[in-house]
């Protein structure tokens, strides 16, 4: 011995960054445990939202459980599994990861290592450019585990799609029969895949694709860049959007009676159909504000029909505001909750598009979307930054600064409490805004926090997670 402390001789392990329990993945059979507590993880967070994988074939192919059945099929697609780990990471409260938060920001490192390794493999592999239906399914799940910034200069935000209508369809997901049998020991409840379909979310989901890549396509291109959107894509993408509400929003979206039982995949799926259509009118209010509307756009005089554009504008102004408000009251239920410390970006960039709007206008519900990402913030790191400044844009708006370009004209500024509209009036074909009856279901339906094993304490959740 030389005299050194012997803590000082020690070599240090490859892991010591991930925290203060990290040197136990030394071990193979800790791994192997770790591996499946964030499996576990995964199915009961996040495949009840996005249900795109056999659970009990997973566990099988992984080959990690002591009761796995030796399967004859080749070993599951590496990326895949990364990329299953990775969510895991997100939302598990093993001991090793919870030491690993214990740092400024409560993210965790591992978590951080888990998610590039997940998207570098991928690349590696090729799976956004060789065409399979494993590398689809890859690309769904990695694309919400990364991050939701609308100002990411390399997002998919602001472009126009890269996949057309005629690229896939969901014969996948609505193709064969399914039961409605109840749960028992004999007839399994239905899968979430299976439960969602029968309340017609893939196919109102798919509707609704068709429009936003509709949009994307005729707002996010030079020419509306330079001389504005043309009135007819305007008046086209106002008339989808409103029968798209008038056909699917009553039966997808938040109902306006919670006394029916809810299970906790219908109640987080109402949430993101109901948010997400809403969203696409703020997403129109945006590129009319940017861009103007290329009849008036530097026109000496107005065109025949101003009369009718300008009530488009309003009727515009009119469905944004009242859906950032929506979405606004949904973040606030679900926050309050707890629910979005666990959700897998749901209904992420809906509160940054309503929580910005209404930033932009002095509102001060915006609250309710600052408290959702900083609650995102758990899982997403860039969510707490996005918090930050939404308040600041808050702040600098109530202030008088203004934010609003083409649309100031037409579009109410918030000037004192008595201007808040009441949401209790809903659209034709729409449930009625939140209220304290959302409290009640969500509280009854929203999942417990994972053990340290990864399983919920809250058995109807975990029904449908496993």
């Amino acid at each position: 011995m030389d005299g050194t402390p012997f803590s000082l001789n020690r070599l240090k392990s490859p892991y010591d960054a991930w925290g203060e329990l990290a040197a136990k993945l030394e071990h193979e059979t800790f791994r192997a445990e770790f591996a499946l507590d964030l499996v576990e993880v995964f199915f009961q967070i996040v495949h009840t939202r996005l249900p795109l994988l056999n659970p009990e074939e997973f566990r099988n192919r992984l080959g990690l459980q002591p009761s796995s059945v030796p399967s004859d099929e080749r070993p599951l697609h590496p990326a895949l599994v990364a990329t299953v780990l990775a969510w895991g990471t997100k939302f598990s409260e093993h001991d090793l990861l919870v030491a690993d938060r214990k740092r400024p920001g409560g993210q965790s490192f591992l978590a951080k290592t888990l998610i590039d390794r997940a998207r570098d493999l991928a690349e590696a592999l090729r799976v956004h450019r060789v065409p399979s239906t494993e590398h689809v399914v890859i690309s769904l799940l990695i694309e919400p585990l990364q991050s939701q910034n609308p100002d990411d200069q390399n997002a998919y935000y602001r472009r126009k799609p890269i996949l057309d209508d005629e690229d896939y369809d969901i014969d996948f997901y609505t193709a064969g029969p399914v039961s409605e049998e109840g749960s028992d020991g004999q007839n399994p409840g239905p899968s979430p895949r299976e439960q969602l379909e029968f309340l017609g979310y893939y196919r109102a989901a798919h509707s609704l694709a068709r429009t936003a890549r509709q949009m994307s396509r005729q707002l996010w291109k030079p020419a509306v860049d330079s001389d504005g959107v043309p009135f007819e894509i305007l008046l086209t993408s106002s008339n989808a959007l409103s029968e798209w509400r008038d056909e699917y929003l009553s039966s997808v979206g938040v109902p306006a009676n919670y006394s029916g039982t809810w299970d906790f995949v219908s109640a987080v799926s109402s949430c993101a159909s109901d948010a997400t259509y809403h969203v696409m009118w703020i997403i129109l209010f945006n590129a009319l504000d940017d861009f103007g509307i290329r009849e008036l756009n530097g026109s000496p005089s107005p065109p025949p029909n101003i009369s009718q554009i300008d009530a488009v504008k309003r009727k515009v102004v009119e469905e944004a505001l009242h859906g950032a408000l929506r979405i606004a009251g949904l973040a606030g239920v679900l926050t309050s909750n707890g629910y979005l410390r666990l959700d897998p970006a749901v209904m992420h960039v809906s509160c940054i598009q309503a929580g910005t709007f209404l930033a932009r206008l002095g509102r001060p519900e915006v609250t309710n979307c600052i408290a959702g990402l900083e609650q995102y913030s758990y899982s997403y790191e860039e969510a707490g930054e996005q918090a930050r400044e939404m308040r600041k844009l808050y702040e600098a708006v109530r202030n008088g600064e203004s934010e609003l370009n083409h649309m100031e004209s037409v579009t109410p500024r918030m000037v004192g409490p008595q201007s808040v509209p009441q949401m209790d009036q809903p659209h034709q074909g729409e449930a009625p805004s939140t209220g304290h009856g959302h409290g009640s279901m969500m509280q009854q339906d929203a999942p417990s926090q994972p053990n340290g094993n990864g399983y919920s304490h809250n058995e109807p959740y975990s029904v449908y997670g496993r």
